[in-house]
Parts: C-alpha cells; sequence; structure tokens
C-alpha cells in the first residue's frame, strides 16, 4: 500500500480534531454491523443519537472521558479488581472511588444494587458512572456474561448512570460460549425501558493491529462526545493525522469481512496461548482449585490469567522477593485495588508474549518459588 499524492498531503498536515472524515465513516458503519446501532437520529426523540470521535489510544479518550463527567471529590463506581492504569485518573481528580466486586462472570449486580440502594442523602448524588471491561478484563481475564451485562445496564436506567465501556479486548473473544453483547449493542432504543444513551463506549486497535499506533476510538451521546473533543483540541490538538490515514489505508483494503477474519485470527492465536498457560497451570500447580496450589477462572477473551495463590493471604510479598528471585515478572493481586490496604492472594500473569516453552519454564519457576515462599512462612505445603 502507499500514501501519495493528494493522500500524503492530508496525512502530513493538521486535520479536524474528531479525526478524519473517512476513517470516522469506516468506524462508524464498524458499529453499525458489529454492535447493531443504527447512526444518526435525535436522542430526546427517542432516536440512537450516537457519533464516533477519535483518540490517541483509548486510555487518553477514557481520561478525558473522566476530567469532562466528574468534579473533584464525586463518587465513581469502579469493578475490582481494576485496570492499573485507571487507577490514576480516579485519584488525581480526588474522586471518591466506589468498589463494585466482580468474579468470573463479571460485575457483581446483587452487590451493585446493594451499593446503589443504601445511598443515602449525606452521601450527596449517586455516582454518574460506572467502569467496567467486560471482555477478557485486565487483570482478571473475565468476560461478563449477557444475563449480568442486562442486570447492570437495568439498574443504570433505575439509578441514572453511566457505563463506561472500556473494551479493548473485545475482538480477542475466544470462548466456548456465544459471544456476549456489549453494552452499547444492549442499550438500543428499540429495546423497552430506554432512556437514552447510557453506554460510552470506548474501543481499541492496540491489541489486534499495533499498541505503538496509538489509535483508539470513542462512541457515544454526542453531547458527551463534543465536550472531550474539546478537550483534545486544547491539550493535543487532535489524533495524529499520519497514522489514522496509515489506519485507514489498511482497513479500506480489508473491508469489514476482512478485518473481521484478521480479528479471528488474532483471537485464534490467543485462544492457543490460553490452552498452553492452562495445561502449564495444572502441570504445574496441580487441579484448578480442586486440591491444587492455585485456583482460577479460564479466560475466555483477552491475554491474562488471574490465579489465587492458595495457603499465601497477600501475594504481594511473594511476587516481589520470591517470584523475582526466581527470574518470573508477574504482578501481585493488590496493584489492581482502587483502594490502598487490603491483601490479595492473587496473582497476574500475562500469556501474550512468552513461547510456550517459556510459559512452562515460568509456571516451573513460579512453582519453585511459591514452595520456598510457603516454607519460609512456615506453612504446611
Amino acid at each position: 500500500m502507499e500514501l501519495k499524492g493528494a493522500e500524503l498531503d492530508e496525512a502530513l498536515q493538521y486535520s479536524e480534531t474528531p479525526g478524519l472524515k473517512q476513517l470516522l465513516d469506516w468506524l462508524s458503519g464498524l458499529q453499525e454491523s458489529v454492535h447493531g446501532r443504527s447512526r444518526g437520529g435525535d436522542p430526546g426523540n427517542g432516536e440512537e443519537g450516537w457519533r464516533v470521535s477519535m483518540g490517541s489510544g483509548s486510555q487518553d479518550i477514557i481520561n478525558k472521558a473522566v476530567v469532562n463527567i466528574f468534579n473533584p471529590g464525586e463518587p465513581i463506581l469502579v469493578e475490582t479488581p481494576v485496570y492499573a492504569g485507571v487507577i490514576p485518573m480516579f485519584t488525581s481528580l480526588g474522586l471518591n472511588v466506589i468498589p463494585v466486586p466482580t468474579d468470573g462472570e463479571g460485575i457483581d449486580a446483587d452487590e451493585l444494587e446493594r451499593i446503589l440502594a443504601g445511598w443515602g442523602e449525606e452521601k450527596g448524588r449517586k455516582p454518574k458512572a460506572l467502569y467496567t471491561v467486560p471482555y477478557g478484563c485486565n487483570p482478571t481475564g473475565m468476560t461478563a456474561s449477557l444475563s449480568r451485562r442486562l442486570k447492570v445496564l437495568q439498574l443504570a436506567r433505575k439509578h441514572d448512570f453511566l457505563i463506561l465501556e472500556d473494551d479493548p479486548y473485545f475482538y480477542l473473544y475466544f470462548g466456548d460460549r456465544a459471544r456476549p453483547a456489549s453494552y452499547f449493542s444492549l442499550d438500543n432504543p428499540q429495546d423497552e425501558g430506554w432512556d437514552g444513551n447510557r453506554v460510552l463506549r470506548f474501543d481499541s486497535l492496540s491489541k489486534i493491529l499495533s499498541s505503538g499506533i496509538r489509535i483508539g476510538w470513542l462512541t457515544g451521546p454526542p453531547t458527551l462526545v463534543t465536550a472531550i473533543e474539546r478537550h483534545t483540541a486544547t491539550a493535543n490538538l487532535q489524533t495524529p493525522t499520519l497514522t489514522q490515514s496509515i489506519i485507514y489505508k489498511l482497513l479500506d483494503r480489508w473491508g469489514y469481512e476482512g478485518f473481521l477474519e484478521h480479528t479471528r485470527r488474532v483471537s485464534g492465536f490467543y485462544r492457543t496461548k490460553r490452552d498452553v498457560f492452562d495445561d502449564a497451570l495444572v502441570k504445574h500447580f496441580g487441579p484448578n482449585g480442586n486440591g491444587g496450589k492455585a485456583s482460577w477462572v479460564r479466560p475466555e477473551a483477552g491475554m491474562f490469567y488471574w490465579f489465587r495463590m492458595e495457603g499465601i493471604e497477600d501475594a504481594s510479598d511473594f511476587v516481589r522477593e520470591k517470584a523475582f528471585e526466581e527470574g518470573v515478572l508477574a504482578l501481585p493481586g493488590d496493584a489492581f485495588l482502587p483502594s490502598a490496604g487490603p491483601k490479595s492472594p492473587y496473582v497476574r500473569a500475562a500469556f501474550s508474549i512468552p513461547t510456550d516453552v517459556e510459559i512452562d519454564l515460568a509456571l516451573g519457576r513460579l512453582r519453585a518459588a511459591y514452595d520456598a515462599f510457603v516454607v519460609s512462612q512456615d506453612k504446611i505445603i
């Protein structure tokens, strides 16, 4: 592929803050096709009323969304454990983080309902938004079930909050069950109970094309999208035109089916890596939660394993001392807790880069570190 002539001239100049029109049109069409949502309309008249805008990676636009939605000190609902990269966004604004526990099926909707139902006037306004990573979550690897998503969306309408749907692993789904619909797909004007757009969706090309290209896009209500674009206009003017032009050239050549075929190949690659990691866990730590030394939920998307180390109350010292000494890099569970203080027996490992041999070697070393650590804590293996 080549960029030349008028295309190259455009790529080397400033462009409009929302993004290149041809790329915005392509991505809008993708959202229509994949999520079943129609473009345009007036949300005040019960119509769709959403649009797409570009960002320098999804983290860029998530941060701007948080700044635009919240005032300092206000509460935000945050699934827990949570992607560590967003915690500084919340703490830098002094937000009151309200942790909402998760399990292998996603957000604990019953606990979320208890939190909101018990929100007294003395606490002020209820939270404006809930942050979640519903597919292949970093760190837990969980993919939220359809029933949990529907319950959370119902609560969003009942208690008047937005869902910040951070979905970089959406196209890395490789589970055996039917793919659960996205929050953006479920928040449809055709559905009974719809009361306006409740979802601000964040997509990324980092995990399916290139992280270094720094391209993400936002889909949501025009009022919020415009506010975020104004922030971009004053902070960094725009997402680089050159990278947008390169990406559009590729996507336009592929078309929607070519793009989706590419993502199917990528997700198949990660499924194979998942299977290798799972087999190595059983080999070195024993049966999953059945007398073994670790327990876990087998991920259906993404690139992360979240496993509980049996007999260890706080994995932080274990990871930072014994595991590191054995030559293993992993992250302790407390790195993903939005509130300081709680201990976690969990460890997060990523399986995207290591080879099959390296995965086996790493988990063998981790087991050796585990044995040494438990002995040092005077516990029975």
